[in-house]
């Protein structure tokens, strides 16, 4: 992230020497305005399988979802459940820029979530949840 600062000087940041991790599952429906997201402290098959189901319940009754998903193992799995309605379409191998919701990670990463410290999950959904102006955002950080 670009900084303004006076030249010759250093501009400072928030820094924090912890080295716990967060995960942040997402998904977009750039035609209805729609989005599903959780704050989970690791990507796995499990945690994927609570963002499919965490999808379906935003997807309109008798309506069908079709997710554009790169081929990270925890997205392509044998073991994943899918719900009914919702497919998966995966995404030829390093391509990310086919995929829109990529757009949308690299907004958060460079206005919301870079040179900052958060303090829990809780504190990263609530961010993210007040940055979109809204005033629910799931997380299960306790897995």
């Amino acid at each position: 992230m670009r900084r303004w600062a006076r030249r010759g000087t250093r501009p400072s940041a928030p820094k924090d020497q912890r080295t716990k991790s967060a995960c942040i599952f997402g998904a977009i429906c750039p035609e209805h305005g729609k989005g599903a997201g959780l704050v989970l402290p690791f990507c796995n098959t499990q945690t994927m399988t609570l963002h499919l189901a965490e999808i379906a319940l935003a997807i309109a009754p008798g309506a069908h979802a079709v997710l554009l998903m790169d081929q990270a193992g925890w997205h392509m799995t044998g073991k994943l459940d899918v719900p009914g309605n919702i497919s998966i379409i995966a995404l030829p191998a390093k391509c990310p820029e086919l995929n829109p919701v990529e757009n949308i990670w690299q907004f958060m990463r460079d206005n919301w979530l870079s040179n900052r410290v958060f303090t829990s999950h809780d504190n990263i959904s609530w961010t993210t949840a007040a940055r979109r102006g809204t005033t629910s955002s799931t997380n299960l950080g306790a897995l």
